[in-house]
């Protein structure tokens, strides 16, 4: 979609993607070459991720996917990969009950494939087979996400 047809949308529903950027990366392999030799199970692996978001102006959304990646042998740090991967969204005519399950699910929902092939290529490249990071339930975080704020809300002193 150019520009011109985002800004002239004739009060249709616009929901695009403007850019989508790495903003932050790290891979760490502390314990090379040690690291890298068979192993006879599989190492654990913790992911941690993260969703956020915030109004840019002129109906643009940037919103960010923080994944963390930590690969354990016993007590051995594996790997530790870090990834801060974002876009800028353009919403417009939505009603505005829909913006924030837009912004945190679909949003997300569309940059997650982006940042699972970096940490997929990275793991690779740092001599592990490549991490192929399960989809993620993207509406089932958001619901966590509002479930906490209203709990949050309601214990906060008036």
């Amino acid at each position: 979609m150019v520009k011109s047809e985002i800004n002239n949308n004739g009060g249709e529903p616009v929901f695009a993607v403007l850019t989508q950027y790495l903003k932050d990366f790290s891979f760490e392999n502390p314990s090379a070459p040690r690291s890298l030799r068979p192993r006879e199970k599989a190492p654990q692996i913790d992911i941690n991720i993260n969703v956020n978001a915030n109004p840019i102006g002129d109906d643009n959304y940037d919103v960010v996917l923080s994944l963390s990646v930590k690969a354990n042998d016993n007590n051995e740090t594996l790997f530790h990969v870090e990834l801060i991967y974002g876009g800028v969204f353009h919403i417009k005519d939505i009603p505005q009950e829909h913006i924030m399950p837009l912004v945190f699910i679909e949003c997300p929902r569309l940059l997650f494939p982006f940042a699972r092939q970096i940490i997929s290529d990275a793991t690779q490249n740092g001599g592990f087979p490549p991490l192929w990071i399960d989809p993620i339930d993207f509406a089932a975080l958001f619901q966590k996400r509002v479930a906490e704020e209203q709990k949050n809300s309601q214990t906060q002193p008036s």
